[in-house]
């Protein structure tokens, strides 16, 4: 018996407990680029969700690839899963659980949906990196392009390494390619903090600026991307 067939669910189950928060109106993540992955961690698709109600939505799948541990499935069947995301202008990590059944046009319905847990978790969706990376200042002190080392990323912002010398307030451009087969990303971001070690290079704690929704949905897709590739990495 498979994986899948372990998991899936020939008709719905009961309702789930009431959510642990149940001020969350959940509407108001309707579409946040999420990551939905099954119960154990494994992970299945992005998607932005779409038309959430109090214990139902749909996942709209941003890649057209089947979906191997899917492929099988008919709309009769359900499959539980973890769905989580961040809205950034709402500053709020979200947990969903659910159960999803697979429609026509790479479309999710999830059922007997709701929030786990909602907080300010920015560093779960945080990647770790160790890329190059360039900086540029249009004016005022240090201005220029300088090279720069990425060392994370979030959805709000990102830490970097740099020999040359930044101040709290400075805005600047980073630009870095997340993965080797996409366009780089340019981010506009102000410095926040500086931390300063004796005899290594300076690093600055950078947030967004005036990201648009497509920035937003490019930076995430790019980070949930990166964390997948990681993640089957580390399994081979």
């Amino acid at each position: 018996m498979g994986l899948f067939d372990k998991l899936k669910k020939k008709a719905p189950p009961p309702p789930p407990p009431k959510p642990v928060q149940e001020d969350d109106d959940v509407s108001v993540y309707s579409h946040m680029r999420v990551e939905v992955t099954t119960k154990d961690g494994q992970m299945l698709f992005v998607a932005k969700l779409m038309y959430p109600q109090r214990h139902t939505a749909e996942l709209h799948q941003y890649s057209e690839a089947e979906v191997p541990l899917l492929k099988e499935m008919t709309e009769a069947e359900s499959l539980p899963v973890h769905i989580r995301g961040y809205h950034d202008r709402l500053r709020k990590a979200v947990y969903m659980e659910g159960f999803i059944s697979p429609q026509p046009k790479h479309i999710w319905l999830v059922s007997h949906l709701y929030i786990a847990r909602a907080g300010n978790d920015r560093a779960f969706f945080r990647l770790d990196t160790d890329l190059p990376a360039s900086v540029t200042k249009f004016s005022g002190r240090s201005a220029g392009d300088s090279p720069c080392r990425l060392l994370n990323i979030s959805v709000g912002g990102a830490c970097i390494a740099s020999e040359q010398r930044y101040w709290e307030g400075d805005k600047i451009l980073l630009t870095v390619k997340l993965l080797e087969d996409r366009d780089s990303s340019i981010m506009y971001c102000q410095i926040l903090r500086v931390i300063e070690k004796e005899g290594e290079p300076y690093q600055y704690g950078c947030r967004f600026l005036e990201l648009n929704d497509a920035d937003q949905d490019k930076i995430t897709e790019n980070i949930f991307a990166a964390q997948l590739k990681a993640r089957k990495g580390s399994q081979s």
